[in-house]
């Protein structure tokens, strides 16, 4: 099995599948400890009457998701309360799906903390997919400041039960061939649709893992839990998922951010990552021939804490030059509370998209052509690669900067 933990592979030259299931650890209490410094390395319970999650530190002590806060304070009494602030989690939601989508396109959401992503397709130019799901986690770490684990499969169902296995803050795959020999040493609490009821009919007649589940007749599974359950249990108990990866919905956003890092940033440095953002948003926009109507920034400051920033635009573009101005705008108004309170994360987003063809034109312009030079640029990109081709305040740039002071005003 290749285990990534931290970063690191342990075992790698596998064949791996192309599924991946993100799940991000203990959700609304990882984002309080986010949040709030003074709570790290605390047990924390999200919830007043009930616990709504449960940090690590919280379950170590036997505290669990929906248990009343008198039991949990009973078997923890260190256990921290904190009331739920669900704007916090919205957000942190979205940032974190922006990560996947910068990844995949192939992204299907299943609850505000979770995903499946395809990333089939992906090998020259992203690596394999635990290099992909690597990189995954410390985007989502550095970009949103969370942990988040990981599983990858040849199935959707094995990688969610990979990420499980990973828990907490680690990535687990799965290889090619070697599906039942990961699976069947599982208890049957594993599989999906395994509640209480089914697994004491099971416990019962002596069936505790998924091997000796998968070693029964079909037809006597389902003597025992009925029929749907009974066939449903015993394709995953053999590793069968034919399903793919399902978008469900036409996208209505596209962003892109990246993390900075802590200390003073110039201007010059902000613009410069701001410049790379659009670049690399509105590229994404004209090779799906898609428009969109606003740009939203978003800020993280040394604190945690965030704003967005927003404004629409009248008409509809994918161009470049015309992204870039709305951005340096918001960016400057908000240039006082970057002064103020420093910034460690910058973030941009187009929304209201919509197919280039349904605008309704005002000659000579055609949305879907924004410039000449947004096509030259793209159509150079596309084929010798991203970084072939790039703009000169951007040549010899990492990542993220640093510099010791803010004075530089942005450029214009």
């Amino acid at each position: 099995m290749a285990r990534v933990v931290g970063g690191r592979c342990e075992h790698a030259f596998v064949t791996e599948g192309s599924f991946l299931h993100a799940d991000l650890d203990s959700f609304y209490a990882s984002v309080a400890q986010r949040d709030d410094p003074a709570l790290r390395g605390r047990p924390v319970a999200v919830g007043g009457g009930i616990v709504l999650a449960a940090s690590y530190e919280a379950k170590a002590c036997g505290v669990r998701t929906a248990m009343s806060g008198r039991v949990a304070r009973r078997l923890c009494p260190g256990l921290i309360e904190v009331p739920p602030a669900f704007t916090a989690y919205v957000e942190a939601s979205r940032a974190v799906f922006e990560v996947f989508r910068d990844i995949t396109p192939v992204v299907e959401g299943i609850s505000i903390d979770e995903a499946f992503l395809d990333v089939g397709g992906l090998a020259r130019l992203s690596g394999a997919p635990s290099r992909i799901g690597a990189t995954l986690r410390r985007r989502v770490k550095a970009e949103v400041g969370l942990p988040i684990s990981v599983g990858i499969a040849s199935s959707k169902f094995l990688a969610k039960v990979a990420s499980a296995a990973s828990k907490p803050d680690g990535l687990l795959s799965v290889p090619v061939g070697e599906e039942l020999s990961f699976l069947h040493p599982l208890p049957i609490e594993a599989l999906w649709g395994v509640g209480k009821v089914t697994s004491a009919r099971l416990h019962d007649r002596g069936i505790a893992t998924i091997g000796a589940l998968a070693a029964l007749e079909r037809d006597t599974l389902v003597s025992i839990v009925g029929r749907a359950g009974g066939q449903h249990l015993h394709a995953l108990s053999h590793g069968l998922d034919p399903r793919r990866v399902e978008t469900g919905h036409r996208r209505r956003s596209v962003g892109a951010q990246r993390a900075i890092g802590r200390g003073r940033h110039t201007g010059e440095e902000l613009d410069a990552t701001l410049i790379s953002l659009v670049d690399k948003v509105t590229r994404r926009m004209r090779s799906g021939d898609a428009i969109g109507r606003t740009f939203v920034l978003r800020l993280r400051f040394d604190d945690m804490t965030r704003v967005t920033r927003s404004c629409t635009i009248r008409r509809g573009t994918a161009g470049t030059d015309a992204w870039l101005a709305a951005g340096r705008a918001l960016l400057g108004d908000a240039m006082p509370m970057i002064v103020d309170r420093g910034v460690t994360l910058i973030g941009i987003s187009i929304t209201g998209l919509d197919g280039a063809d349904t605008e309704q034109l005002e000659l000579p312009f055609d949305p879907r052509e924004p410039s000449r030079l947004d096509g030259a640029l793209d159509a150079v990109r596309e084929k010798f690669g991203s970084s072939a081709i790039t703009r000169g305040v951007l040549v010899g740039r990492a990542e993220g900067f640093s510099a010791p002071q803010l004075d530089a005003p942005l450029r214009r």
